[in-house]
């Protein structure tokens, strides 16, 4: 059923938009005067725009992308609605005249057509990869084909909040620290480059001589003054060549390697990524996928090219017939922890609540890391800044108090 986009006028003779479903424009225009507002504009929405189209409008897109906090609202809401009894098609109605925003009202009114057309729920997803995850498809293909989509569903709102919830927490922690280094980095450059040479100029008109730190903080400043435009087109050229390099895939394994092997840091990605491995496998264990499927899916969204490969490597090996615990001890890369506590719960077999248990683990300590790191970079910018403001007060100071002992 084709989709359309409409502004209207309501009784009061307000401007209002929306998304609505219908099989033609006028019966899209009489559904829009049944909600009691006049159509001043209704236009088809295309899946495939034309190439124009789509050059007009890919940078207003960008910023209508799905967010992962509105998929976990609709999952959350949805899993509600089933629960309650609503089927499924009248629940993603209910949920489209809800939602805002208008790049998932129109995702949400072309899946719901799709589920009327006879695909299923999970396939009708999957023509939006970008808003839902291949985990997130085959976790509701196991719901659907189990009967317990209510429960997948619940399942799923409750890791995507969880996982933006510790996103969100590493993000205000690290927000401080990188806006302190930010301005501090800017403050130093503006220093160097416009104020620092108005001031060292009177020293060198003088033609006396100057100490050490003076003639330093001259020749610098004076370098930052002449090549401030080199500086600032060398490190947008840097930043433009390290994102090039990460598009490619042995640029992006270089790098996922060496953020491994960072001291303080590396540890902290390592523990994160295997915190999401454990978190996604359990969660896909538990409804019902298969452990080789969800190795193959869990290998996509572990953040890691290197710790992917560790794991498709040991997926070949559970295929043969090798335990997963023994297959992921072979790389040397996941904690011995981790290992063990995979080996237990095989053992046991309760992988799947072990699994959620390492997560739980990681998660906490990746947090209390971060929180710790944070605490120690603050003061450790704030002395850094000190140090370089007050080397700047002493090299101009210096040549002043030099000169007042010649007065005396």
């Amino acid at each position: 059923m084709p989709v359309y986009e409409y502004k209207a006028l309501t009784q009061k003779g307000k401007t209002t938009s929306g998304i609505i479903d219908a099989e033609s424009p006028i019966i899209a225009r009489q559904k829009i005067r049944a909600l009691k507002t006049f159509p001043v504009a209704v236009k088809e929405v295309h899946d495939s725009p034309t190439k124009k189209e789509s050059r007009t409008l890919s940078f207003a897109r960008h910023f209508q992308r799905v967010t992962p906090s509105e998929v976990a609202m609709l999952t959350r809401q949805l899993a509600t609605l089933i629960s309650a009894g609503f089927p499924l098609v009248p629940a993603i109605d209910i949920l489209i005249s809800q939602t805002r925003s208008n790049a998932f009202k129109r995702q949400l009114a072309k899946i719901k057509d799709s589920i009327v057309e006879g695909n299923s729920f999970a396939r009708s997803l999957s023509l939006y990869p970008r808003s839902f995850s291949e985990l997130y498809v085959n976790m509701v293909h196991a719901g659907e084909s189990s009967g317990t989509l209510e429960i997948v569903l619940e399942r799923l709102a409750d890791i995507t909040e969880g996982q933006q919830a510790l996103k969100q927490r590493i993000r205000s922690a690290l927000a401080y620290p990188v806006l302190m280094t930010f301005i501090g980095t800017v403050v130093l450059f503006l220093l160097l480059t416009f104020i620092v040479p108005s001031i060292t100029s009177i020293f060198t008109d003088m033609g006396q001589a100057l100490p050490a730190p003076t003639i330093f903080l001259i020749n610098t400043s004076a370098f930052f003054k002449k090549y401030w435009w080199l500086i600032l087109a060398l490190g947008a050229a840097m930043l433009i060549a390290l994102r090039s390099i990460v598009n490619t895939s042995k640029g992006r394994y270089l790098l996922d390697k060496s953020m491994l092997l960072l001291p303080g840091s590396g540890l902290l990605v390592k523990k994160l990524a295997v915190a999401r491995f454990a978190r996604t496998l359990g969660s896909l264990l538990e409804n019902g996928v298969s452990m080789l499927t969800a190795l193959e899916i869990v290998k996509n969204i572990v953040g890691n090219q290197l710790i992917a490969n560790v794991i498709e490597d040991a997926a070949k090996e559970v295929e043969k017939g090798q335990d997963l615990g023994t297959a992921l001890a072979e790389s040397k890369i996941f904690p011995d922890i981790s290992i063990q506590m995979i080996i237990v719960g095989e053992q046991s077999g309760r992988l799947e609540s072990m699994l959620n248990k390492i997560a739980d683990v990681f998660e906490g300590e990746v947090e209390s890391s971060v929180m710790s790191m944070t605490s120690l970079i603050e003061p450790l910018m704030i002395l850094i800044m000190g140090i370089a403001v007050g080397f700047i007060v002493l090299s101009i100071c210096l040549p002043i108090f030099e000169m007042n002992q010649l007065v005396m």
